[in-house]
C-alpha cells in the first residue's frame, strides 16, 4: 500500500512553519495516542503515520530530501532509512505524554504551556529584501508585522474589566488532579481548567477571553553592515503575545538580496565583468571602476592581458560582519573585438597581421602548432 503523503497526513500546506508542524502533530498524537485508544488498532495504525510524519518534515535536511524526492529518498537506503522513531521522537513523546496525563508522581509540565495555563505565543517569521549597497552600508528600516498583542482591555488576563478569573474548583487552583490506579498515583492536567488552575466565568468581550487580539505592529528593525544572503535576524519578545499573559514568542526577520545588475558576491568578496578593448588589452592601460560603496576605483591593466583575466582590487568587497575587514574586488577581463571598422582601420589591422609573427599571438601559434603534430603523428603509425 502506498503511503500517504506526509504534509496530508498532518493535515498541513507544504510551507508550513516548524511551529505548524510541532502543533499539528502534537494534537493528532493525541487524538491516536494508544492510552486514549486501548484496543484500536487503526488509531494505534495512524499514530505511527502520525509520528513517521513528522520525524521526516521536523528535520531540515530529511524535509529538503523529501521535498525533492518524496518518499523515495529513504528508501534502499536513500537518506540512511532508519526506523519510524527517530532520535527527535523522545522528546516529541514527552511533551505529547505530559499533554494526555500531566506530571506522574509529582512531575511538571513542559513545552510552551506553564503550570498556571500561560502560554508562550508563537514566532513569528518576517522575510525582508534588500539591496546589496543597503547591505554593504546597514541599515535602520521600520516594519509592519500583523501578530496577536496583550489585550488592552483585560489587560492580557482573559476576563471582563471588573471582574477576575476565579480558582478552579476541581483542582482548587493547582492545575493538575490525582487519580488512584492501583499501586500507582497518577497526576494529570485538570479537565475543567485545562491546567490554568483558575476559570473564566465573564471572559473579555474585546479578545473573547483569549487575552490578545491581533494588530498591525510597527518594529524598527537594525541591519549589520556585511549581512548575507539568508541570514536571520531575532527580535526577542516581538513575536505572539501569549495566551493568558503567557511571554511572547520571538520575531525572526529572514534576510534576502536582490541580485546586483554588475556585481556577484561570493561571501565578502564581489565579482565583476569588465569589456576594454584589444587596444587596452594590448598595450596596457588604466580605466575607473564604481565600486558597489559608489567610490571610483583605479585598475590597471598589464600589457598583453587576455580575456579572462582576474585583476584584484583589495578591500573594495563587502565589510565582514562584526569586524573591521572587507573583502575583495575580483574584476574579470573580456577583451572586446572591435565591430563596424572603417576604411582606414581595417587597412591598419590588415598591415598589422602581415607584419605579425609567432611572437605576437605565441598561444594561437603553439595551439596550431600542436594540433598539426598530433594528426601528423597519427597519420604517420
Amino acid at each position: 500500500m502506498a503511503k500517504r503523503d506526509f504534509y496530508e497526513v498532518l493535515g498541513v500546506t507544504k510551507s508550513a512553519s516548524d511551529a505548524d508542524l510541532k502543533s499539528a502533530f502534537r494534537k493528532l498524537a493525541m487524538k491516536y495516542h494508544p492510552d486514549r485508544n486501548p484496543g484500536d488498532h487503526t488509531a494505534e495504525v495512524k499514530f505511527k503515520e502520525v509520528n513517521e510524519a513528522y520525524q521526516t518534515l521536523s528535520d531540515a535536511q530529511k524535509r529538503a530530501a523529501y521535498d525533492r524526492f518524496g518518499h523515495a529518498a529513504f528508501e534502499q537506503g536513500g537518506m540512511g532509512g532508519g526506523a519510524p522513531f527517530g532520535d527527535g521522537f523522545a522528546s516529541s513523546f514527552s511533551d505529547i505524554f505530559d499533554d494526555l496525563f500531566g506530571g506522574m508522581m509529582g512531575g511538571g509540565a513542559r513545552g510552551g504551556q506553564r503550570r498556571d495555563g500561560r502560554e508562550r505565543g508563537s514566532d513569528i517569521r518576517y522575510d525582508l529584501e534588500i539591496t546589496l549597497e543597503e547591505a554593504f552600508k546597514g541599515k535602520t528600516q521600520t516594519i509592519k508585522v500583523a501578530t496577536s498583542i496583550a489585550c488592552d482591555a483585560c489587560h492580557g488576563s482573559g476576563a471582563k474589566p471588573g471582574s477576575r478569573p476565579k480558582t478552579c474548583p476541581t483542582c482548587q487552583g493547582h492545575g493538575q488532579v490525582r487519580a488512584q490506579q492501583g499501586f500507582f498515583a497518577i497526576q494529570r492536567t485538570c479537565p475543567t481548567c485545562h491546567g490554568r488552575g483558575e476559570i473564566i466565568d465573564n471572559p473579555c468581550a474585546s479578545c473573547s477571553g483569549m487575552g490578545r487580539v491581533t494588530r498591525e505592529n510597527a518594529i524598527t528593525i537594525n541591519i549589520p553592515a556585511g549581512v548575507e544572503d539568508g541570514m536571520r535576524i531575532r527580535h526577542t519578545g516581538e513575536g505572539e503575545a501569549g495566551l493568558r499573559g503567557g511571554p511572547p514568542g520571538d520575531l525572526y526577520i529572514f534576510i534576502s538580496i536582490k541580485p546586483h545588475q554588475f556585481f556577484q558576491r561570493d561571501g565578502a568578496d564581489l565579482y565583476c565583468v569588465a569589456p576594454i578593448s584589444m587596444v587596452q588589452a594590448t598595450l596596457g592601460a588604466e580605466f575607473t571602476l564604481r565600486a558597489v560603496d559608489g567610490t571610483q576605483t583605479r585598475v590597471s591593466i598589464p600589457e598583453g592581458t587576455q580575456t579572462g583575466k582576474q585583476v584584484k582590487v583589495r578591500g573594495k568587497g563587502m565589510p565582514v560582519l562584526r569586524t573591521r575587514n572587507f573583502g575583495d574586488l575580483y574584476v574579470h577581463l573580456k577583451v572586446e573585438t572591435p565591430q563596424n571598422l572603417t576604411r582606414r582601420q581595417r587597412e591598419l589591422l590588415q598591415e598589422f597581421q602581415a607584419e605579425s609573427s609567432n611572437n605576437t599571438q605565441p598561444e594561437a601559434a603553439g595551439f596550431f602548432s600542436r594540433m598539426k603534430d598530433f594528426f601528423d603523428g597519427l597519420s604517420g603509425q
